[in-house]
């Protein structure tokens, strides 16, 4: 699917921006008229994947939804536009940024509604890894958010290696407790 040529050579940001425009229908509302999270959250993922697959040229896997923010309600009727990047790449895995707006079908008014973090890993037919181009930054706005993505990856390497030595730490006590009853 991907030539060992194309995962070699560097890549713009632009490149990979992409963007899905949804209308908020009744079926994908609450019983108060607002668009569910779990249903943003969907378009959210879909939208990061197209952008990881631009980038990578490959299948891709979503490993994480690292930040999520609601910030305002979304009602049926609006026009959702959610916009998508890569903001790094390191060896096969991706962080893309996605902004979500939604624009008000009478007036053309834009208003930010939402935004996330999510880290896809690129992967072959077969479910294995596979390494990713480089990321080249070109604007200041997307050197800021390169180098925030390498601080994003590094708070979730930390977190994970604190949830494993908490597992580790809850069954050796389990261990304790089971060897002096």
């Amino acid at each position: 699917m991907n030539s060992p040529e194309s995962r070699s050579a560097p890549r713009l940001v632009a490149d990979s921006q992409s963007e899905m425009t949804e209308i908020v229908l009744p079926n994908d509302a609450n019983t108060l008229g607002n668009l569910l999270g779990g249903r943003l959250m969907h378009f959210i993922d879909l939208t990061g994947a197209m952008a990881a697959f631009r980038h990578s040229r490959t299948h891709v896997i979503t490993a994480a939804m690292d930040h999520i923010d609601f910030i305002q309600p979304v009602h049926v009727g609006d026009l959702l536009i959610l916009k998508s990047r890569v903001n790094r790449a390191f060896t096969t895995s991706m962080e893309v940024g996605v902004k979500v707006w939604v624009e008000h079908p009478q007036t053309g008014m834009l208003l930010h509604v939402a935004s996330a973090y999510l880290v896809f890993v690129a992967i072959d037919q077969s479910g294995r890894r596979v390494q990713v181009p480089e990321l080249k930054p070109v604007t200041a706005d997307e050197q800021r958010r390169y180098e925030g993505a390498l601080r994003r990856r590094e708070y979730r390497e930390g977190e994970a290696a604190r949830r494993k030595q908490a597992k580790q730490a809850y069954a050796a006590q389990k261990e304790a407790e089971l060897a002096q009853s």
